[in-house]
């Protein structure tokens, strides 16, 4: 069996993690495309605007990602797995003002540059575990960055 070195899995992590929400690389994403790049161009009106009587506004999709990062940290640094409420924010985020959307967005970068810390911090990679709930952070924004760009896409 060949193994991976941890630095190499941390490295490439990274990698993908920084195309995912701020520097476009080629990886996967095309020029301009990344979270962080995405969310610059939306107004607070238009985070405010659900794509359809069943769907989230973006402003609850980029909230819900942050929320998702901040448990994975609280999980990853303290191992407390306890319960949570996923659908809170579905119901709760709705239309919001324009300082309320620049605070989710600075709320989204601050659980992100939480996340960067706690892999830099990581002296190495113990188990399948944890290597699933890395993988699962760029899968899982990936998810609701292709969510967010496909409803710009209605919106629009």
């Amino acid at each position: 069996m060949t193994t991976i070195a941890s630095e190499h899995f941390k490295q490439a992590l990274l990698l993908v993690l920084d195309e995912t929400f701020a520097n476009v690389q080629g990886i996967y994403l095309d020029h301009g495309t990344s979270l962080f790049e995405t969310l610059a161009g939306i107004p607070a009106a238009e985070a405010s605007i659900p794509v359809g009587s069943q769907c989230a506004t973006l402003a609850a999709q980029v909230k819900h990602v942050a929320f998702y990062l901040d448990i994975v940290e609280r999980v990853v640094r303290t191992q407390d797995d306890s319960p949570v409420d996923w659908d809170e924010i579905w119901r709760t985020v709705s239309a919001v003002t324009d300082g309320e959307w620049t605070a989710i967005q600075a709320e989204l970068r601050a659980s992100y540059n939480r996340i960067i810390a706690l892999i830099h911090e990581a002296p190495a990679w113990p188990g399948e575990r944890e290597i699933a709930g890395a993988i699962g952070i760029i899968a899982h924004t990936a998810y609701h960055l292709g969510e967010i760009r496909q409803a710009l896409c209605t919106l629009r």
